[in-house]
């Protein structure tokens, strides 16, 4: 995991916290030109689409409900870890499937 701290001029931490509860509202206002921002917009999408697989897998039979509480957990906490790395003002990769939301371009 990567840590980066940035200057104060270069982060809009309210927005990069927004990207963890609704990705895509930081890309409707202007923190979208915030590197800071986007960093945590990515991180929040990737949350976002572990949660819709974890929905998904809860379908299956007999397994779903322990997939559900397991991953529920393990889901809050990576989201919880991102909004207080956002808060902190730092840039550091959520464990496990952090890495993945550097592949996008935003």
């Amino acid at each position: 995991m990567v840590e980066e701290k940035l200057q104060p001029e270069e982060k809009n931490v309210a927005m990069a916290i927004v990207a963890y509860i609704l990705f895509f509202v930081p890309l409707l206002t202007e923190a979208r030109k915030d590197p800071f921002v986007k960093y945590h917009v990515k991180q929040g999408l990737i949350l976002f689409i572990a949660a819709f697989i974890l929905c998904v897998l809860t379908w299956i039979p007999i397994a779903g409900p322990i997939i559900f509480l397991f991953g529920g957990i393990i889901l809050f906490i990576l989201w919880l870890i991102g909004v207080l790395n956002a808060a902190a003002s730092k840039k550091e990769s959520l464990p496990l499937i952090g890495k993945f939301g550097e592949r996008f371009k935003i």
